[in-house]
């Protein structure tokens, strides 16, 4: 697998920027140093990672988009690595990539007749590399496919999808589709026997299972996301979901959270017996006490604590809102700060295992601690309300929510709380965070007394 590291050249330009290098990597015989054409202000770039603490608006917005373009140069560049034969790799044959990508302009011929498929791929290239949702969207690109192959097999005829014949009629039949594919995967089994030829991918498909409500409604804003990009891009004059019927929206159940007593007898349990469930404690506890994503959670470092807070950028909004979050730490979050100093090899503030062994040590966590209130939840599949055990439905968003939870009933103000949690003002997302308590409903009736 090939690898890329940073450096920045020690010139600077007229602009007092300099130029962002590049280590390429790709077998023991070819290790390269390129230049990626991208600058940056010496100042804000520090051992290959870009600095935003407490920019103002304007600079951030600016650092994003650069580094964006550095993370898309990256990828496409591992991606030439791994598709194309080694033979024809060379410094030369990187420079030319690099030249392309900076500047596509020079290397415009006269306009083609893209596929469907084609275009699905430059979307993805162009909008969604490096990104935290690529990987959901080359679901959706795998979904489109099989789509193409089903309506093949059950019209018996060679149908293709185009984008200029992708009406809100078949908007709906490919949300129907998503939502029957466990059934279709049962009559036509051949569909899912070879591998996707519109996204590189050596996975086979695997059994569909049914899609809840909310999944299906993802999915479908995700389609109608590409569709909007080709309207701005000018492949076509009117997107499909203006005529379709309405995808609909998503269904949350009452919000769940454990309150402080109970993140208190968490934090306060004797896990001696189990050392390395105490380090998962610990690191959500930390969590509970920034409200932050564990996507965020797992990039910080020793450099992400300012001043006694934690600053960081969430992942999730960076690109449509790249605003820094900025939590000031209680002395039990800078407690925990200072026990893992060092600990980490990669350099991070807390030692991570994967995102799915947390929340199945989470659920550990909160059974060994006895945690396990019944609490009323939506079904994601059904979409019916049932009685589950907390501690069986624990997970890493939990703390999320019971950082949310916890100080609205507090302050019992969302402009407050959203600063906090990266929420911006008026967030209908916000809402599914916190719940308006008996507690919170008696002051209020308390003050028509």
């Amino acid at each position: 697998m090939a690898t890329i590291t940073r450096s920045l050249s020690s010139k600077v330009n007229g602009n007092g920027e300099s130029e962002i290098m590049l280590r390429l990597s790709v077998s023991r015989d070819l290790r390269l140093r390129l230049k990626s054409g991208i600058f940056v202000d010496p100042s804000r770039f520090r051992d290959g990672k870009f600095i935003m603490p407490r920019a103002d608006r304007k600079t951030l917005a600016n650092l994003q988009t650069i580094s964006d373009n550095l993370v898309s140069l990256e990828s496409r560049l591992v991606s030439l690595c791994v598709n194309t034969p080694q033979n024809l790799l060379s410094k030369e044959f990187f420079e030319d990539a690099i030249m392309r990508h900076n500047h596509p302009e020079l290397f415009e011929t006269a306009p083609v007749s893209m596929s469907f498929f084609d275009t699905f791929n430059e979307y993805l290239v162009t909008t969604q590399d490096g990104t935290k949702l690529s990987s959901h969207y080359r679901v959706l690109a795998r979904l489109l496919e099989r789509y193409e192959k089903y309506k093949r097999k059950s019209t018996r005829q060679n149908f293709a999808l185009k984008l200029e014949e992708f009406t809100g009629e078949v908007v709906d039949a490919f949300k129907q589709f998503v939502i029957d594919e466990p059934k279709i995967y049962e009559r036509f089994p051949s569909i899912y026997k070879d591998v996707s030829e519109v996204v590189k991918t050596k996975r086979k498909p695997r059994k569909p299972e049914q899609r809840g409500h909310n999944a299906v409604i993802a999915i479908m804003k995700r389609l109608r996301a590409f569709f909007n990009w080709c309207v701005k891009r000018g492949y076509i004059t009117r997107t499909p979901f203006a005529s379709c019927t309405s995808i609909g929206a998503e269904k949350y159940g009452t919000p769940y959270y454990i309150s402080i007593e109970e993140r208190d007898t968490i934090a306060d349990h004797d896990f001696s017996d189990k050392p390395a469930l105490a380090v998962q404690r610990d690191i959500f506890i930390f969590q509970c006490l920034i409200g932050c994503r564990v996507s965020d959670l797992i990039e910080m470092t020793p450099e992400s604590i300012i001043d006694g807070a934690v600053e960081y950028m969430p992942n999730k909004t960076k690109g449509e809102r790249p605003e820094v979050v900025r939590v000031p730490l209680n002395k039990r979050a800078m407690a925990l700060v200072e026990k893992y100093e060092g600990v980490d090899k990669k350099g991070r503030l807390f030692p991570f295992i994967s995102t799915q062994k947390y929340n199945d040590a989470i659920k550990s966590i909160f059974t060994a601690c006895g945690i396990t209130r019944i609490v009323t939840v939506l079904n994601p599949k059904t979409g019916e309300e049932e009685r589950r055990p907390i501690n069986e439905i624990a997970s890493s968003h939990m703390a999320r929510r019971t950082f949310v939870g916890n100080l609205y009933k507090k302050v019992k103000d969302p402009s407050l709380v959203g600063v906090l949690s990266g929420h911006k003002e008026g967030s209908k997302a916000f809402a599914r965070y916190r719940e308006i308590d008996e507690d919170i409903k008696k002051e209020l009736v308390g003050l028509l007394d």
